[in-house]
């Protein structure tokens, strides 16, 4: 590892009614990996804009390279060296891969774009990720994980000497996140250096060098990876020792709630029996495309059935829009909460009353009762612990955790039967996450029907009673999570793709 290549002092930044930066201190080494960590809120976020030039600093020391830098503009970050992948994906779904990979920085002759040149470039970078992406395929029809991909191929496309990751594997199988392992560690030797910043701390050993830890916008310490523990990692980041990740309410199993039954949807929804029942979380396990995600959908009435019948307790009920599903009291919390849970330019307070004006209107009228508002946004704030100093500021201010907790807050307004939750604590930190299945349990505890779509092994036999497993659009397992391993799990899992290995094999 070499000399710092970036140093920031006694950073400051503040944003309305919040201190996101109080005096920070932030340096990163030539070819090293710094894991940049923290609860959400805690400002890393933050300080990487500033580095990037998305956001200018109130005060504080910035150099580069050993430049003093003054407030900078992204395009001047990126003339410096330094490229930043967002956690949140910043690009133009109309538009091809090579489209966006090259965005701002076309290859031209005069007036012309050179297409050919520049998807001939995307997909050597593509390549060299291992992943099969057409350069001319449309953004907006991939899935989220080859979006996440086609970021960091844009990222490692300008040649950065600083190269910062904001949950970068947050949508990748397992499979990718090797190849992007591979990729930082062959950065790593050409001297790039690399900031990480990920809830999923169980990655740090593979790829880390040192850890920088702020918290509620200060920086608390900074220390060699293999000089601590992940529980002390834990302990620095949220101020005190969290003694149980995966909170577990044990119940007695009561009634049957809803059944789903010969659910067919698209390719991906093949064939789907199961029952949830009072006292018990579901969770749903498989490798990203096995058709969890598209089940949620299914059945909430995003997209059209080929067939298929829903009950719920004990009656049919028919879904065929999301506003049957609401109406019946089932509901879902979608894996892409900003995209599809939420109004990022509305307030926390008109994001919990959009979905439930028929219970705050006047029956004859249609007028909004603000009494009956205010109350259910006091009492779903109140009792979500949803961290604001407003209602009424906008939800794109919030953090990641307390995001999740709006979309769920917005649900428990109406005494729902079903909740669905898709990736509930993806791009969260540790506290937060225990904050999110605390309320699962409080409605497991109420006799809610609860499942849960994860991507996260741990968090799937941590949380749930009962694991279906998903694979190719078929269930292939059904087990109870404290019988079970995680390789049990993960055989279910791939046992069409073993099928299909072994029919290859013998042609």
């Amino acid at each position: 590892m070499g000399d710092y290549i970036v140093s920031m002092e006694n950073i400051y930044k503040s944003f309305p009614g919040v201190k996101a930066l109080d005096g920070v201190d932030f340096n990163l080494r030539a070819g090293e990996v710094l894991a940049l960590l923290g609860e959400n809120g805690a400002g890393k976020s933050t300080l990487m804009k500033i580095l990037s030039g998305v956001y200018t600093r109130d005060a504080g020391e910035m150099s580069i390279n050993g430049k003093p830098c003054g407030d900078i503009s992204p395009k001047q970050a990126q003339e410096l060296g330094v490229a930043i992948i967002h956690q949140e994906l910043n690009m133009c779904r109309h538009l091809t891969v090579a489209e966006n990979i090259f965005l701002g920085r076309e290859k031209t002759r005069g007036d012309i774009l050179l297409n050919s040149q520049m998807e001939a470039e995307a997909k050597r970078l593509l390549d060299n990720l291992k992943i099969d992406i057409s350069p001319r395929q449309v953004v907006g029809d991939l899935p989220i994980s080859k979006q996440q991909m086609v970021e960091i191929a844009k990222a490692l496309s300008v040649n950065a000497r600083v190269l910062i990751m904001d949950e970068p594997t947050s949508s990748l199988t397992a499979k990718e996140i090797d190849d992007l392992f591979r990729i930082i560690r062959e950065l790593k030797q050409s001297g790039c250096g690399i900031v990480y910043i990920s809830h999923r701390l169980e990655e740090l050993q593979h790829i880390t060098d040192r850890v920088t830890i702020l918290r509620d916008g200060k920086y608390i310490t900074s220390m060699n990876f293999n000089d601590t523990t992940i529980d002390e990692i834990i302990t620095h980041m949220v101020g005190r020792e969290i003694t149980e990740k995966f909170p577990r309410l044990s119940c007695k199993k009561g009634k049957e709630i809803f059944s789903v039954s010969n659910l067919n949807a698209g390719r991906l929804v093949r064939d789907i029996n199961f029952t949830l029942y009072e006292g018990e979380v579901v969770g749903f396990a498989g490798l990203i495309g096995a058709g969890r995600t598209e089940l949620t959908r299914a059945i909430f009435g995003i997209d059209p059935k080929t067939g298929g019948e829903f009950m719920l307790d004990g009656k049919p009920i028919y879904i065929n829009k999301p506003k049957d599903a609401i109406k019946a009291g089932v509901v879902l919390a979608p894996e892409d909460r900003k995209k599809d849970g939420l109004c990022t330019k509305l307030s926390i307070r008109q994001n919990l009353a959009l979905p439930n004006l028929d219970i705050l209107s006047s029956r004859f009228f249609g007028v909004v009762s603000k009494k009956k508002e205010n109350e259910l946004c006091k009492k779903a704030v109140e009792s979500l612990k949803v961290k604001a100093h407003d209602i009424n500021v906008d939800a794109a201010n919030l953090s990641g955790g307390n995001q999740q907790k709006v979309v769920v807050g917005k649900w428990l307004a109406r005494t729902s039967r079903v909740v669905m939750f898709d990736e509930p604590t993806r791009g969260i930190d540790v506290a937060a996450k225990v904050e999110i299945y605390n309320i699962i349990n409080e409605l497991k505890a109420q006799g809610v029907a609860v499942m849960i779509v994860s991507s996260e092994m741990p968090e799937i036999l941590g949380i749930s009673d009962r694991i279906i497993v998903m694979c190719d659009g078929r269930i292939t397992g059904e087990l109870i999570a404290e019988n079970t391993t995680q390789n049990e799990v993960m055989t279910y899992a791939t046992r069409f793709e073993s099928k299909k290995s072994q029919l290859e094999e013998t042609k």
